[in-house]
């Protein structure tokens, strides 16, 4: 059984998830620890669990997502992971943090691709990867049927979808990743944002206004 997380960083409030099962190898997805104070709280919970961290997992490149991706691969030693379509994204983090002022230690590169035909494994669990662009052109998503979770990044949130105002966001592409990928996980499948609070698949089917004109 996967068990989960949730820390709330930064200014922009971003969901830092961190994902572990009965073997105490973990992931952290969407590492967004800004400050000092921040990334000691995700330090001290990791070390405090005694959990084993074997990988960054990024549901996307935007800047608040990836703000403690550097960190982690300094202090445990680890790798990233992120879906191809946002390389130039990671690659370009302090550029465009530097947009919204702020000033970040460089990611280091992907050491792989997420695709959708290669579920993420670590300990005895797998994550699926479901490609969802639309907020990004490489955003996804990660699924673990089993437990019946799903990370959704900024692609859905509780009563509301990702903007696709900012570079790579296509409105056409995030409503097709929400009806096509989303909305065919079953209704009690607990959704996991990138910013606010958890959801489920059934609720925002009956309640997110950009959904329920769909169906």
């Amino acid at each position: 059984m996967i068990q989960v997380k949730t820390f709330y960083f930064n200014e922009l409030r971003e969901c830092t998830y961190v994902l572990w099962d009965d073997t105490n190898a973990c992931v952290v997805v969407d590492p967004g620890a800004e400050t000092e104070s921040e990334r000691l709280r995700l330090q001290q919970f990791i070390d405090g669990h005694a959990l084993k961290p074997e990988a960054i997992l990024n549901t996307h490149g935007h800047f608040d997502h990836v703000l403690a991706n550097a960190f982690l691969a300094r202090v445990y030693g680890i790798k990233s992971y992120i879906h191809a379509g946002d390389r130039t994204l990671l690659e370009k983090t302090n550029e465009y943090g530097n947009m919204f002022g702020y000033k970040i230690e460089q990611p280091p590169a992907a050491a792989g691709f997420l695709t959708e035909d290669r579920p993420f494994c670590f300990g005895h669990s797998q994550l699926q990867v479901l490609h969802t662009p639309g907020h990004s052109k490489g955003g996804v998503c990660f699924y673990a049927p089993n437990d019946k979770f799903v990370l959704t990044g900024d692609t859905l949130f509780q009563g509301n979808i990702g903007r696709v105002d900012l570079p790579g966001g296509d409105f056409d592409e995030i409503m097709e990743s929400l009806s096509g990928k989303l909305m065919a996980l079953p209704d009690d499948t607990a959704v996991y944002p990138g910013h606010g609070l958890p959801s489920t698949i059934g609720e925002e089917r009956r309640n997110n206004p950009y959904i329920t004109e769909v169906y």
